[in-house]
């Protein structure tokens, strides 16, 4: 019954809203999944009287009426009358969309070719529409590495050398997707995201002298397991996409469905807020780990441009830094990049 009353109120509202702009006097509102109330007004002098109506009372006497079978008008003292058959003439509708919640009310000139769904996303709370803007929670899972001179520092052995498998890049954000026109839209967002750089060598150290950081090897008797660096950032990236499929919002790779190609490239920038290397040892059979959080000359910030590739429900991404990793002349001039898949 509340929610009912709730739609009610919420679908004149829209109503008189409506009236001020549209030339037609009929506007129907759907409620629940069979009923519809038909609104009619012939006299515009009638909206100041309707925005001080008791909406509330007028809708517990129209389904008093119902449930006694008694299917004539309101009582007299309701102001606006309520036709029970439909007019002759009828203007674009104002309804309810299906999953009845009159927090999502819309009217029918939405443009989006994909509202019919969207209810059902939103009641899975993967996206929130606001306007143009769809919301959503993305998070990237892939690998990363550096490059020295253009090349992978491996190729000349270096003692920073990264091993593939196990560079895990984390990234989790906030991103919201703005329509601008059919095919374009400006996806923008705010998260945080890790590096994880597991160096070839396990016994591979970092060394912070007085003006710079030193890659040198552990030389301590013991049988060395793993040696990586980790470094966190708060991002802010804003990215132009073309989506061919023409959707408000991207799908996800459980999603059922999906569009066609889309691509993107555009700029971020990150803000390191934490970093620290771990060395993992056993001596004489006990597991030992040391690990050291320092600044070890790193950038503060870091900057770049992001490729992201979609087709159907799967989205790939690649950042390049453009800055480099450590401060200049503190450390090897090493560019980070990542790759790996959006979900």
């Amino acid at each position: 019954m509340m929610r009912k009353m709730v739609s009610l109120v919420l679908g004149i509202t829209a109503v008189i809203a409506a009236q001020g702009q549209q030339k037609s006097d009929t506007v129907i509102v759907s409620l629940g999944k069979t009923s519809k109330l038909i609104f009619t007004m012939q006299d515009r002098s009638d909206l100041e009287i309707l925005r001080h109506y008791n909406f509330q009372d007028l809708f517990q006497d129209i389904l008093t009426k119902i449930e006694q079978s008694d299917t004539t008008k309101a009582p007299a003292e309701a102001e606006a009358p309520v036709v029970a058959e439909a007019p002759q003439e009828e203007s674009p509708a104002v309804e309810q969309p299906e999953n009845n919640d009159p927090g999502e009310m819309r009217s029918d000139d939405d443009n989006d070719d994909d509202d019919e769904d969207w209810e059902e996303m939103v009641k899975r709370k993967h996206y929130r529409r606001i306007g143009r803007t769809w919301q959503s929670f993305n998070f990237d899972l892939g690998t990363n590495n550096y490059l020295q001179n253009g090349k992978f520092p491996d190729s000349d052995g270096a003692v920073y050398s990264v091993r593939p498998w196990g560079s895990w890049y984390i990234a989790t954000s906030s991103t919201q997707r703005t329509r601008v026109g059919r095919n374009f839209f400006l996806e923008w967002g705010l998260g945080l995201s890790w590096y994880n750089f597991k160096f070839q060598d396990d016994d591979a150290m970092l060394v912070k002298n007085d003006d710079r950081v030193e890659f040198v090897t552990d030389t301590r008797d013991v049988d060395h397991q793993k040696s990586k660096l980790t470094v966190s950032y708060i991002n802010a990236s804003f990215v132009p996409v073309i989506d061919f499929g023409d959707r408000g919002r991207k799908p996800r790779m459980w999603d059922n469905y999906g569009t066609a190609f889309r691509i993107g490239l555009g700029p971020y920038i990150g803000y390191r807020v934490g970093s620290h290397s771990k060395l993992v040892y056993k001596d004489d059979g006990d597991k030992e780990k040391e690990k050291n959080r320092d600044s070890f000359y790193l950038n503060n910030f870091r900057y770049g441009a992001r490729l992201q590739l979609g087709f159907y429900g799967t989205d790939l991404f690649f950042n390049y830094d453009l800055n480099e990793l450590f401060a200049a002349g503190k450390g090897p001039k090493l560019n980070a990049f990542s790759f790996g898949v959006i979900f």
